[in-house]
């Protein structure tokens, strides 16, 4: 069960992209701790360098500071490793409708980028993080992969366009690709803070600083929540799948449905908080209902999730009410 007992050859060096992000630094921190060398490329837009001041002592851990839309930083970070774990994106919806251009560049750009370094570099597996929302408007419950609707947002063109690049990686140039769809991962060190802040670290820092949050919609919104245990034994175990599983695309999810409003009362009930959500408008090109069917993953990747949501966000609750 789980990523703690995963083994590696003796000296495994892995790439981490976006290493100083929510969930870019908790794959640094378990792969430090399985005992295995990692590189951190981050250019610390989104990512924060207090999620990887606590690895600076470790002897096996290297900070690039650097941007995935420069090729020669990508070649540069690639030189030697064993395994790419490609996080850095920028994240956000909302946020990529009002930035569509910068969006195609760091998302698209990007990871062709880091695609092209790997496979010059002679990287074994290159493991990227895709996203639930390239479902697109697809009605159907569960989410099953090849059966996709439109794209609701520029984000989700992007992510789209990352799981073909990866295809072609696979069957023209050799390199063991691996897309992971994550479903609204949330965790310790995701960031409460900003107008894009995921949902549940916002209504946490809100609830124990006694504010009023807003739910955007009528809190009947369903989602397939993750927590960064089960992401995390994801990356690892594409590590080490088969090639026959290169070039394609799995759900990382637990396999769960959760009601946004359900969740805020959970987390009201958790903090000790009497305080009645306020609800706004929906938010543009947000999808309504998510969840994901992940027997592929369980079936090529041997992904077996340890953590619901339950688990998981009794765990986040405490990271947050020490670390907040």
């Amino acid at each position: 069960m789980g990523y703690k007992d995963l083994k590696f050859p003796k000296g495994s060096l892995f790439l981490v992209t976006g290493g100083a992000g929510f969930i870019g630094s908790n794959l640094c921190e378990a792969i430090l701790k399985l005992g295995y060398k990692v590189r951190c490329l981050d250019d610390l837009s989104t990512g924060k360098q207090a999620n990887v001041d606590l690895f600076l002592d470790n002897p096996n851990y290297k900070f690039i500071k650097g941007d995935i839309k420069d090729f020669k930083t990508c070649l540069e970070a690639c030189k030697g490793v064993d395994y790419v774990l490609n996080q850095a994106a920028w994240g956000s919806v909302p946020r990529s409708i009002e930035m569509p251009q910068f969006y195609c560049a760091n998302n698209i750009l990007g990871t062709l980028n880091m695609m092209e370094a790997a496979r010059q570099c002679g990287v074994k597996k290159f493991v990227y993080a895709s996203s639930s929302s390239v479902y697109g408007d697809e009605p159907n419950l569960p989410k099953t992969e090849g059966r996709e609707g439109n794209l609701l947002s520029p984000y989700a063109l992007t992510k789209r366009c990352v799981e073909e690049w990866g295809k072609q990686y696979a069957l023209h140039y050799g390199l063991d690709t691996y897309g992971l769809r994550y479903f609204n991962v949330f965790g310790r060190r995701q960031d409460p803070n900003g107008a894009y802040a995921a949902v549940i670290p916002k209504f946490i820092k809100q609830l124990l600083n006694d504010e009023q949050p807003t739910i955007n919609g009528d809190g009947k919104q369903s989602r397939d929540f993750t927590y960064i245990e089960n992401v995390i034994e994801a990356n690892l175990k594409a590590c080490l799948a088969p090639r026959e599983a290169a070039g394609q695309v799995f759900n990382i999810a637990y396999g769960g449905r959760e009601y946004l409003i359900d969740i805020y009362y959970s987390l009201t009930k958790a903090l000790g908080k009497k305080i009645e959500p306020k609800f706004g408008p929906d938010r543009k090109g947000d999808i309504k209902h998510s969840n994901a069917d992940i027997s592929k993953a369980r079936k090529l990747l041997g992904y077996n999730p340890d953590y619901d949501f339950s688990k998981g966000l009794n765990e986040a609750i405490e990271w947050y009410k020490a670390n907040l």
